[in-house]
């Protein structure tokens, strides 16, 4: 959608809507999503009432953009251990928020950082996300695919990456619940969602670097990140094993 009009990028998102309205099941979830559609509609009711940008009398899609500043904190303690540095990376194949099956063998021959977080539209997970996003050039410079993994489905996947500019894929660990995060060892059956953790898995399939904040609300050093891509790229014989950590 980028470089259309501002008035046109939200008719493709009412429009997308009303494609997949239909298939979304009954219950809580396509409550709130129906609400998002609510809102999405009223700004383009006031797109052609006023021929221009959105009123304030109402949201705007920056508002919506920074509710998780008002979403209830996400805390806890980690209770996981994660996969060992040297284990081979377990293959997934996820929906994006467009629909579309990815899968980790898809992306052999570059290294892919695996980003479990716990779920869209809270507050960590949109701060991180979002610095993910603000380094895209970072990461690019390191050949390096950025793949994030929740238990939300599709549809938030799709809403949350629109509204918070997010161009990397968000895969849908949603049914069967949390699969993908028990085979990384990072699910909490208690809450219902996973760790906030880190995987990197280099061009041949392999985990290179294992996290998982000790913390639900902390963030993982970008810094540290950033160091393990570094040893990615040294020679073979020269590069240091990096140790995964809780």
């Amino acid at each position: 959608m980028e470089g259309k009009p501002y008035s046109r990028r939200l008719q493709d998102l009412e429009d997308r809507f009303e494609q997949l309205d239909p298939l979304i099941p009954e219950g809580h979830e396509k409550e709130a999503i129906s609400v998002l559609h609510g809102i999405v509609q009223e700004l383009l009711r006031s797109l052609h009432r006023g021929g221009g940008a959105p009123s304030t009398d109402g949201p705007t899609l920056a508002d919506i953009a920074e509710l998780h500043r008002r979403a209830p904190p996400m805390e806890g303690e980690s209770h996981s251990t994660p996969l060992s540095v040297g284990a081979r990376a377990p293959d997934l194949s996820l929906q994006d928020g467009n629909g579309r099956l990815v899968s980790l063998h898809d992306f052999r021959g570059r290294p892919v950082i695996l980003v479990f977080y716990p779920l869209d539209w809270s507050p960590s997970c949109s701060d991180q996300l979002s610095l993910y996003q603000a380094e895209s050039g970072e990461f690019d410079k390191y050949a390096v695919q950025l793949l994030g993994v929740s238990v939300d489905s599709i549809y938030s996947h799709g809403a949350w990456a629109a509204v918070r500019g997010l161009t990397f894929p968000l895969l849908a660990d949603f049914e069967p619940k949390g699969e993908v995060a028990r085979r990384y060892q990072v699910w909490r059956p208690k809450e219902g969602f996973c760790e906030r953790a880190l995987y990197v898995v280099d061009k041949d399939g392999m985990i290179r670097y294992s996290y998982v904040s000790p913390k639900l609300d902390q963030v993982p050093d970008i810094y540290e990140l950033y160091r393990v891509l570094d040893s990615l790229q040294a020679p073979v014989h020269g590069a240091p094993e990096v140790a995964g950590r809780k």
